[in-house]
């Protein structure tokens, strides 16, 4: 199976004075279609950098990241930019809504920037809301809703362009227990629908039962990865109780 996303011995190095840091050093991996995956590690273990860069956000020092065969790195800041739009769902810790736009127009506002806003479009919008149990919410603006549920919408609105890979940051950071479950379940059975290729950075290690592979990073590197089922439920199970 071809990957939808593939990183080549990437690295990222900050100067800091006169020491070279690698936030990121010599990561390859790749994800095929309908792969959900699991970043987990401490804090610093270059997680959240990792997913800049498959993301386009930041530049590798060094190795390149392809998706769909397409180089990143070759690509001009316009070109990528583009792309990342058009082929890119991400969610921050920060939900970046619109306050001034409903939650229906907040989702719909990715359609709209790629020339892909009609009625089927809407009404795609719509059923990701209702699955994320914001159905009686559609007219509210961001101010009106609690945490979680500006997260729920976020979420809607990296999936609606229906991209190649979706990457959430900690998507289940302002969620209680039971919402949490219930939106990476629903992510997970629309990338696997969808065949997309997903990524989520967590520190809740529940949310790995939900995954179909798991990589532990540490110092900037990746420290192992868990890929078969039974070990993945058993890693999920062992953290139930934490």
């Amino acid at each position: 199976m071809i990957p939808v996303l593939e990183a080549n011995s990437v690295t990222k190095t900050y100067q800091v004075g006169s020491n070279a840091i690698n936030a990121v050093h010599d990561v390859s991996l790749s994800i095929c279609p309908g792969e959900f995956v699991a970043f987990v590690g401490p804090s610093g273990s270059g997680k959240t950098t990792m997913l800049a860069m498959l993301a386009g956000l930041l530049s590798p020092s060094q190795g390149n990241i392809l998706i769909r065969g397409r180089d990143l790195s070759r690509m001009g800041e316009m070109e990528r930019t583009r792309f990342r739009r058009e082929k890119v769902g991400f969610t921050f810790q920060s939900n970046n809504l619109v306050p001034y736009l409903t939650v229906q127009e907040n989702v719909e506002l990715m359609l709209k920037l790629n020339g892909r806003l009609n009625k089927e479009s809407q009404e795609r919008a719509k059923e990701l809301l209702l699955r994320l149990g914001l159905g009686d919410r559609l007219r509210n603006l961001p101010s009106q809703l609690s945490g979680g549920q500006q997260q729920r919408v976020a979420i809607a609105r990296a999936l609606v362009h229906q991209p190649d890979i979706v990457l959430a940051d900690e998507p289940t950071a302002s969620l209680d227990t039971e919402r949490a479950y219930q939106v990476v379940q629903t992510f997970a059975s629309l990338i696997h629908a969808q065949d997309l290729a997903g990524i989520m950075v967590t520190h809740d290690l529940r949310m790995c039962q939900f995954v179909d592979k798991i990589v532990q990073m540490r110092d900037g590197q990746i420290a192992r990865i868990i890929d078969n089922p039974q070990e993945i439920r058993s890693f999920a199970n062992a953290h139930m109780m934490n």
